[in-house]
């Protein structure tokens, strides 16, 4: 059957027909980059990776973009707490975010696009708007005209009357119905500002993604993602901008993975459980913290707490203990059993019941018990007499192969010694003092793929195992 995703616009599993064959253009809501990114923000990035891995898998050519919300309100407010410029906020929290994300095994996007480097396309796409009737400017903001879209409300399945009853207009906005949203406001004194047809301001946060989907993917993408907070009215308004502006439809495919709860709580800053990934990552395996995140079915809410992490922790133990009794046993096996094709048959069954349940809207809960029942089976082969090295290779392949799929590596690596990373560090100091950039990332690239996650503080570069 191929490929089936739950589409939010539609309600229903559909067959992934991409608009260019074997290619995929994929838009992720990314972070505003005023902190560290929380538990929450880890499940999209996690997520719609793995959503990407699997395309990838299946052979197809993924162009994936994520956004960095580098001006808004929070970071004019952060920048202001600590005494910086807006820019250098957003570079340190971009940086952040990578290193954050990267230690689950979260690839960069081919494009990471951010709003200050995209300004005259905002500016151009909210100008046509204007120009064609679907916004209009008002005491210097720009705000659009919500009910010259007739579809508006199609994504979260909600009436322009229903929507009208909760609709207020705040003070100081200056908009004809109060449904209208905020496309370029009028910045205060002493606040970051762009010139533009309406006097000096700065977007509002919807217009960003459309103006940057449709510069690096095109009128029409195919999978537009993020989180279920984003449905409404995020995306509600995209979809609004973006079908007005081209007249055509904005994405084939909508996305939305679930809320994560802490402890059966609300994941809330005056609840002091408040998990940034920062800090969770310096105590708990990154790598348990993704497979804990796949083990429940992307659209379905998800509980985190330390029991269920632990029990994560001993599952993906399992099959990483299999995979090395499976090398072990390499040492001790006949060329040939024969048993061999009975066996080989049945991990290749495994294979096909993966892609089975991956196709199934990226089941990764049910891929993940056809790791378990494949671990099973390696197990109770390693019990047999005799082994075969071409069964066990076939065995620990498979493994391999699915588990890289979801992004989990099983195949134990060679470790570095703590000299050996020492050593490496401060030659990245030395490169960073010469002005060698190049050298200085290579090197924090070259032990980050070897699992070893650095961190730059005032006190000196730190370093863990990821």
């Amino acid at each position: 059957m191929g490929i089936q995703i739950y589409n939010t616009l539609t309600r229903q599993k559909e067959a992934f027909k991409p608009i260019e064959e074997g290619k995929v253009r994929m838009y992720v809501c990314g972070p505003t980059v005023y902190n560290y990114i929380h538990i929450g923000n880890a499940r999209p990035a996690i997520v719609f990776d793995t959503v990407r891995k699997y395309f990838q898998y299946q052979n197809y050519d993924v162009h994936y973009v994520l956004n960095f919300t580098d001006v808004d309100d929070k970071l004019i407010k952060a920048a202001n707490e600590l005494g910086s410029e807006v820019p250098e906020i957003a570079e340190r929290f971009i940086e952040a975010y990578k290193e954050d994300v990267g230690a689950f095994g979260v690839e960069e996007a081919v494009d990471h696009p951010r709003v200050t480097e995209n300004m005259s396309e905002i500016i151009e796409f909210i100008n046509t708007l204007v120009e064609k009737g679907h916004a209009y400017e008002s005491g210097g903001d720009v705000y659009f005209r919500t009910r010259s879209f007739d579809s508006y409300g199609k994504l979260s399945q909600q009436s322009i009357d229903e929507l009208r009853t909760g609709a207020r207009i705040e003070v100081g906005e200056k908009k004809e119905d109060p449904l209208d949203f905020t496309l370029w406001k009028t910045t205060k004194d002493g606040e970051i500002a762009w010139e533009s047809p309406w006097g000096e301001g700065r977007p509002g946060w919807h217009i960003e993604c459309s103006a940057m989907a449709k510069k690096y993917l095109g009128d029409t993408i195919d999978i537009h993602a993020g989180g279920q907070d984003l449905t409404f009215p995020h995306h509600e308004n995209e979809i609004a901008q973006s079908e007005a502006l081209n007249e055509k439809q904005f994405a084939n495919y909508w996305m939305h993975n679930g809320y994560i709860k802490i402890e059966n709580e609300k994941m809330s800053k005056s609840l002091g459980n408040f998990v940034l990934v920062h800090d969770i990552i310096k105590h708990h395996d990154p790598q348990v913290i993704r497979f804990f995140m796949l083990s429940v079915h992307y659209r379905h809410p998800i509980n985190f707490s330390e029991a269920l992490l632990e029990g994560a922790k001993n599952s993906l133990d399992r099959i990483k203990n299999a995979y090395e009794n499976l090398e072990h046993r390499k040492q001790s096996t006949t060329n040939q059993t024969e048993d061999d094709e009975q066996w080989i048959q049945k991990v290749e069954a495994y294979k096909n019941t993966f892609i089975e349940e991956m196709d199934d809207d990226f089941n990764t809960a049910n891929a993940i018990s056809v790791l378990f029942d494949l671990t099973k089976d390696a197990n109770v082969y390693l019990q047999s007499p005799h082994t075969s090295e071409h069964v066990i290779s076939s065995f620990q392949q498979t493994l391999s192969e699915l588990a890289e799929v979801l992004g989990i590596r099983v195949a134990g690596e060679d470790e570095l010694l703590d000299e050996e990373i020492d050593a490496l560090i401060q030659e990245r100091i030395d490169a960073r003092k010469n002005r060698n950039f190049q050298r200085a990332d290579e090197i924090r690239d070259d032990l980050k793929e070897r699992g070893i996650i650095l961190e730059d503080t005032p006190q000196g570069t730190r370093w863990k195992r990821g």
